[in-house]
């Protein structure tokens, strides 16, 4: 892995859903663009976040479900006032999002506003969507945000959709989906642990080399296919 490997994970909120596929593209518009960094696997504090007035109301069921009033969004930043730091700060990372072509679509809509020959997202960095990638390793289950946090259990209490709380669960989501280890143990050693007395001194001398994404599907399916065949001495929740 590059030591300095940057994903950057991202999610939106908006006025209403767009629909390309009729006569009419509704010009729904983002009003909150939230991103999380994480470096070589850690969640750094490196956050972009802001919300965007965007010239038009919200639809009603948009508002209930993240709870974004036209009045909160009267004296806040238009997208092209903003749309150049926010490329800066996607630049050259892997952009995590669920459900890419959602965010994506509205993204480049905006852009596509600016008259100002900015290229799609896609040319600014790779896209790793982990809808699909949910998908690959639990078909035929619940594969959104909120059934994958229970899967991981990974605290979600929210009545309502946040941009950059969603983009927040969302990395921890991927950390998980992509590190299988992390998932199978959730045991605390004990005070007299050799594992804890060690730690420090193990760190030091051993190499960990993470497995790669395609390993880890991998070895997920490895495991759905031994449990349908053998006895597993072990329990894995949702296998």
């Amino acid at each position: 892995m590059n030591k300095n490997f940057r994903q950057v994970v991202l999610d939106t909120e908006t006025t209403g859903m767009n629909s390309s596929s009729g006569p009419v593209y509704l010009g729904h518009r983002i009003i909150e663009i939230g991103a999380v960094e994480i470096i070589n696997r850690k969640i750094t504090k490196n956050f972009f976040h802001v919300y965007l007035q965007p010239n038009r109301l919200i639809d009603q069921e948009a508002y209930k479900i993240h709870g974004i009033s036209d009045e909160f969004l009267i004296d806040k930043p238009k997208f092209f006032e903003i749309y150049q730091d926010f490329l800066n700060y996607i630049k050259g990372s892997e952009l995590i999002i669920h459900n890419s072509k959602f965010d994506l679509g509205f993204i480049n809509y905006e852009l596509s506003l600016l008259k100002k020959n900015v290229s799609a997202i896609s040319k600014y960095c790779k896209i790793l969507d982990t809808l699909k990638l949910s998908r690959s390793i639990f078909p035929g289950k619940k594969n959104n945000l909120d059934a994958l946090c229970k899967r991981y259990k990974i605290h979600c209490n929210r009545e309502l959709h946040s941009a950059i709380i969603d983009a927040k669960l969302l990395a921890n989501v991927y950390l998980f989906m992509t590190s299988s280890q992390q998932s199978f143990f959730f045991m605390k050693p004990t005070k007299n642990s050799f594992l804890k007395e060690n730690k420090k001194q193990r760190s030091q001398n051993i190499y960990i080399q993470k497995n790669n994404l395609q390993e880890n599907i991998l070895h997920i399916k490895y495991l759905k296919n031994m449990k349908k065949k053998f006895k597993c001495l072990w329990k894995i929740e949702n296998f």
